[in-house]
């Protein structure tokens, strides 16, 4: 039965898994087998993963894969994914390979800024606010140069701050909100401590502010924080090549396949309920390059997903068009990548991904993440539009059902190569199965 308890915190890793065992697993010992079974050999590299976090019991693991033949602007690349679902890392390899017979991809940066904002509430008047926002906005800039001044050395730093009135939202309610270039760092400690100190001499020189009244002086500052919605840090990623290079087999009719694609795609734009899933593909190859270069993957789904309804509609992410016998693929995204500091410095694995790819700079990462994505959502809508999702989905599948009933190796062998020719479903691996255990 589940119960409370006081100082879990404070308890060794021992004693914590001791609890948790014994009080929420009927076989308490296998439970602390299976935990201790993810644990690494290697005290100090498990020391150091179990300090990535807090109350941490063992290891979760994820598979780390690699799409290899990825040409990005005529350079080669092998791209990791640490991703658990089937046909991700086959559907990229996939993609990679057909676009590198057609040009490969092409990506560039967009812009690079994010955001962060002061949220505060002041009651009195806009005119007063902005006359007293306009005498102290250099020194919220000085004021912060103890944190900015690395990051000016190398070329970032603070680029602007402005007040913005809100009330006609919340009666009362203003920010700073101010924009930042923060180079390969993602930056958010480096955002948040610059918009404390905004807000600490905000409030400071209110204070003092002589054409202020008494209440006017009052300001309450609700919170500083950066937003992870950075449409002003885009990068685009596309492909293109004559439609009548748009197939690999006599099988394939090119242009009745650019016309279906096309079709699927505009689907995606105005249909919300299908650019949902279509956009949950596209973040399939993202997230699963985000996490294996140490970034943030929740970050960086949240502003997609706002971007995505940038214009008052959920829509797609990437877009396509045939002119004058040019089919075009192509996605727009935002993307706030780092590849210094965080994770990128700590975590072992994430430091080889980012030496498979040649040691990214930032914007070189962002084209690499966005290119996996787009990548993703051609695979997908190339199944869609022809084959159907289930058939290679299901194939790449099959071994995570083998290995649900523990089929043996010379079971796996003898099924794999019945499948070969043969539709895949659950039923149909079971029935088979059976047949072979009969």
């Amino acid at each position: 039965m589940s119960k409370s308890i006081s100082g879990f915190s404070k308890l060794s890793k021992s004693k914590k898994i001791d609890w948790i065992v014994d009080t929420y697993f009927s076989n308490n010992k296998n439970a602390k087998h299976i935990l201790k079974q993810y644990w690494n050999s290697d005290d100090k590299l498990q020391q150091l993963h179990d300090e990535f976090i807090e109350n941490t019991i063992t290891n979760y693991y994820l598979p780390l894969g690699v799409a290899p033949n990825f040409l990005i602007n005529d350079k080669l690349y092998t791209i990791p994914m640490a991703i658990e679902e089937s046909s991700v890392v086959a559907a990229a390899s996939k993609a990679a390979k057909f676009w590198m017979d057609r040009g490969g991809f092409k990506a560039e940066v967009l812009s690079t800024t994010k955001i962060g904002q002061v949220h505060f509430m002041f009651q009195g008047s806009f005119e007063s606010l902005k006359n007293f926002f306009s005498t102290i906005k250099s020194k919220l800039i000085e004021d912060a140069k103890p944190i900015t001044k690395n990051m000016e050395k190398r070329g970032g730093g603070i680029i602007d701050i402005e007040l913005r009135d809100k009330s006609h939202d919340i009666e009362g309610y203003y920010q700073l909100h101010a924009t930042f270039e923060t180079l390969d760092a993602m930056g958010a400690n480096f955002i948040n401590s610059c918009l404390e100190q905004f807000a600490k001499t905000f409030k400071e020189e209110a204070l003092v502010f002589k054409d202020f009244s008494e209440s006017e002086k009052q300001i309450d500052v609700v919170m500083s924080i950066l937003s992870n919605y950075v449409p002003e840090c885009l990068v685009r990623a596309e492909v293109s090549c004559p439609v009548t290079d748009l197939t690999e087999n006599d099988n394939m009719n090119a242009d009745e396949f650019a016309r279906k694609f096309v079709q699927a795609v505009n689907i995606a734009e105005v249909e919300p309920y299908r650019a949902v899933t279509h956009n949950k593909g596209i973040m399939n190859g993202i997230d699963a390059v985000v996490l294996a270069t140490g970034n943030d993957f929740r970050a960086v789904e949240a502003g997609v997903h706002a971007y995505a309804s940038k214009k008052g509609k959920y829509s797609s992410l990437t877009h396509a068009s045939i002119n004058d016998g040019i089919f075009k693929f192509w996605i727009e995204i935002p993307l706030a990548l780092g590849t210094v500091g965080g994770l990128t410095s700590l975590h072992p694995l994430v430091k080889l991904a980012l030496e498979l790819l040649h040691k990214p700079t930032a914007k070189e990462l962002m084209q690499i993440v966005a290119v996996a994505g787009l990548a993703q959502n051609f695979a997908a809508l190339r199944s869609l539009t022809t084959t159907g999702i289930q058939e290679g989905h299901m194939k790449m599948h099959l071994m995570n059902i083998l290995n649900q009933f523990e089929a043996t190796n010379k079971e796996k062998e003898l099924l794999v190569n019945h499948f070969k020719t043969h539709t895949v479903t659950h039923s149909a691996v079971v029935e088979a199965i059976e047949k072979i255990r009969a």
